[in-house]
């Protein structure tokens, strides 16, 4: 009844201190600054391979975070997205912000609805009359989605965008969707238009 997290650990390389190294280390034969640098070696690299081994640790967390705060999104879709920061996954983990910044950058998750980047996942957000949280890419999705279904010959102007979202429950400023229908590259209703 809940998503589950699975990493890939195809890329991340199986690491460990060579039985040689501690061969030597018990040798009575091996000179005391000998086994001193081998120690001292030996001791860097189990530091290095904890070190990987938590930031899967910590990469873990943060996608089961994720996948649990965006269930909507993985049963639904991407236009159920729900807002989430950064500073928020960082104190349920029990980290700082930075450190979830480093852990997501470069990562991707496979999702019943496709390949997204971990980072798509953190978004500001609005709040819907009936209370609920709707990310900002969601909101984006819905203009898109108005912008799709027009009358070519009689397109929607920002203000129509913006009571046909606060019909479907939306409070946002008119400015704002001529922002998100600019960061979606589409144009102004009146290049919109279209004559017969």
């Amino acid at each position: 009844g809940a998503w589950q997290v699975e990493l890939n650990h195809d890329d991340v390389p199986r690491l460990r201190i060579g039985h040689g190294y501690k061969d030597l280390l018990v040798d009575p034969a091996t000179p005391p600054d000998a086994r001193a640098f081998i120690r001292d070696k030996i001791r860097s690299g189990k530091f290095v391979i904890q070190c990987i081994e938590q930031r899967q640790d910590t990469l873990r967390r943060i996608a089961a975070i994720l996948a649990a705060h965006q269930r909507d999104f993985l049963a639904r879709g991407p236009s159920h997205l729900k807002p989430l920061t950064m500073r928020q996954v960082a104190e349920a983990v029990g980290v700082h912000e930075t450190t979830v910044s480093r852990a997501v950058a470069g990562k991707f998750a496979e999702t019943p609805h496709g390949v997204f980047e971990l980072r798509r996942f953190f978004t500001s957000g609005y709040q819907t009359r009936e209370g609920g949280d709707l990310a900002n890419t969601s909101v984006k999705d819905r203009i898109a989605a108005l912008v799709a279904a027009e009358d070519p010959a009689k397109p929607l102007s920002d203000d129509a965008i913006v009571r046909l979202l606060a019909d479907g429950g939306l409070k946002i400023a008119r400015r704002t969707v001529a922002k998100y229908r600019e960061a979606l590259h589409i144009p102004p209703s009146h290049l919109r238009r279209r004559h017969d």
